[in-house]
């Protein structure tokens, strides 16, 4: 192993430049006018896979495009195969103004990188592809086949992969597959994911009087839809902190005491916690400790509101409309489908008869969970202790990745969680960033036979 080790070593500052390139490409899915980012961005990809003698093409979808590398796989082999699994987008940059600088234009400070998509995806994933680099360009052999899977529609749904993965079921065969799209709780505290909450979004809309009224002479004759949307709001969730939806929580699996026990390993304080999310109390269903509500329990998260006048100074009116994103997050045994029934079905009874309800339904994925037993997670752990010299934890992940469960649905093939990212990494907000101690180790922690060969140990898997 010492000639990748070596290579990975001479290579740093190569593989951080072309880091910086990759997130140097504005490649937001939710956004249409970067539609051509996203094209270029997975041509980039292709061009960088081939370079580092991958075989590699990009696969067209009815959205954005797939790139799929592989290894050169020798016939007859015996070795088992394994995907790699990351996205190429990211989330939109708004707000821009709470960014230090520009969200595309990398910015290296101490031991951070901060761009968009840094931690989330682009930084986390290209790891993996350093790492294959090395074994490639040294002449050493992987003990398993690798076929990476880079998508560009993950921030939004990835409504186009189980569509991919079903036409290329046959090329994609694999044992399982490998995810480094979560995180861990500090860089001392290895950790394996084993869980994610699934997920349900919908957008509300109320629409009053056929314009906008001036307040004075209109305002206490008809309901401001923004008042109504209010209250129709503040209904969904109690004062305990669940969710006020009937049959939301018929099919919820409760916490193990086990589970319980390891997120009692968790070394981050409620008050470090607190003080980390700037918060002046925590607030959350009562009976389970915050690192519970996070990532075991369900919630409803409100998005966004939108109604009314929103420039400088006033305007008084009574606004014709009021609008509302929200998302629920699901945990095992949760069905999306149902969950999403139950929530529309609420809806309408909650709604006055003053205003118009309308309810769009989003993107939506079921949660995840593979047991902490099974030979791929055993794996895992083996390898992570065998890198920090220290007992891994066992988390669950508040965050959603719904194609995990097209992966075992499709392919038949369950999924290792292994994430490089840091608590205060920012995904999805301003100043996103991505440590680099965590992405150089990433290609080292991940393959070194001698330390924590993740392949060597998903190679002895029959």
């Amino acid at each position: 192993m010492q000639p990748v080790l070596d290579y990975l070593d001479r290579n740093r500052e190569r593989f951080l430049q072309q880091l910086c390139d990759y997130v140097r490409f504005p490649s937001v899915s939710a956004q249409m006018q970067h539609r051509k980012d996203l094209k270029q961005c997975a041509q980039w990809l292709v061009d960088h896979c081939r370079r580092i003698s991958l075989d590699a093409r990009l696969v067209p979808t009815a959205g954005n495009p797939v790139v799929v590398a592989k290894t050169k796989r020798r016939k007859g082999t015996a070795k088992p195969c394994y995907m790699v699994y990351g996205h190429y987008d990211v989330q939109p940059p708004d707000p821009l103004d709470l960014w230090q600088t520009p969200p595309f234009e990398p910015r290296i400070e101490g031991r951070s990188l901060f761009a968009r998509g840094s931690s989330d995806n682009k930084g986390q994933n290209f790891a993996h592809l350093c790492a294959v680099e090395a074994f490639l360009q040294t002449g050493t052999e992987l003990p398993c086949d690798l076929v990476f899977v880079i998508e560009g529609e993950e921030e939004v749904g990835s409504k186009n992969l189980a569509p991919f993965l079903k036409e290329h079921r046959d090329e994609l065969n694999c044992h399982s597959v490998v995810v480094s799209d979560t995180g861990m709780p500090s860089k001392k505290h290895p950790a394996l994911t084993y869980a994610l909450r699934g997920i349900v979004a919908v957008e509300i809309r109320l629409d009053g009087p056929s314009r906008d009224l001036h307040s004075g002479i209109w305002g206490g004759t008809v309901n401001n839809p923004a008042m109504a949307l209010c209250q129709l709001l503040a209904q969904l969730r109690d004062k305990n902190g669940r969710v006020a939806i009937p049959g939301f929580y018929d099919d919820v699996k409760p916490l193990s005491a086990f589970e319980r026990k390891q997120f009692a390993r968790l070394p981050m304080t409620q008050k470090e916690y607190r003080d980390f999310l700037g918060v002046p109390e925590l607030f959350g269903e009562k009976g389970f400790t915050p690192f519970e509500q996070r990532a075991a329990r369900p919630t409803i998260e409100i998005n966004g509101l939108t109604s009314g006048y929103q420039g400088e100074g006033s305007k008084t009116i009574v606004p014709a409309w009021a609008s509302a994103k929200l998302t629920f997050r699901l945990v095992p045994d949760h069905d999306p489908d149902k969950i999403r029934k139950h929530i529309v079905r609420h809806l309408k009874k909650l709604c006055p008869r003053t205003v118009r309800l309308t309810v769009k339904t989003g993107h939506g994925g079921e949660p995840y969970l593979v047991s902490p037993e099974s030979d791929i997670a055993q794996a895992g752990l083996r390898a992570l202790k065998r890198a920090f010299g220290r007992e891994p934890i066992l988390m669950r992940e508040g965050g959603s990745i719904p194609i995990v469960n097209a992966f075992k649905n499709i392919l038949g093939a369950e999924t290792l969680l292994l994430g490089l990212g840091l608590p205060d990494d920012n995904p999805h907000s301003p100043n996103e960033k991505f440590d680099l101690d965590c992405f150089e180790n990433g290609g080292v922690v991940l393959l070194d036979e001698v330390d924590a060969c993740l392949w060597d140990e998903l190679g002895r898997l029959k």
